[in-house]
């Protein structure tokens, strides 16, 4: 089992955010925010180990362009968790991969534990799917 990890979750929709830190908090990790749009990133008080990125927020398709800021400012693993992994995209440098939406716990713990394993190719869970570069 790995150690947990501080996570960002980049989603708009309450109740699908709200799923997420419940998974995130039983799984034994801490989530440092959730952020709903491009503006909000500003007010991120803590560095997230790894952040589950939704790409149509409350702003449009902010959700690339957010993940790409957070891996280029500092370093996060980046999760796509979508139903359109084909709107992602250029993925930002530090992306592990997708997880489909409507996602099982399962599903987001196992990503999470693959990103802060640093990403064994031996290990990778089958509901994490690889970027496929456009």
């Amino acid at each position: 089992m790995s150690s947990a990890g501080k996570v960002l979750i980049v989603e708009d929709e309450f109740l699908v955010a709200l799923q997420l830190e419940d998974i995130l908090a039983d799984g034994g990790h801490a989530v440092i925010g959730t952020v709903p749009d491009m503006a909000s990133l500003g007010s991120l008080g803590d560095v997230p180990d790894v952040a589950l990125v939704d790409l149509n927020l409350r702003d449009g398709l902010t959700g690339p362009e957010i993940a790409r800021d957070l891996a280029g400012r500092y370093g996060v693993r980046v999760i796509y968790v979508t139903a359109n992994p084909g709107q992602i995209g250029m993925p930002a440098p530090t992306a592990v991969g997708v997880v489909q939406k409507p996602f099982t716990r399962q599903a987001i713990l196992s990503a999470i534990s693959y990103a802060l394993a640093g990403c064994p190719d031996s290990a990778r869970p089958a509901e994490l799917e690889p970027l496929r570069h456009a």
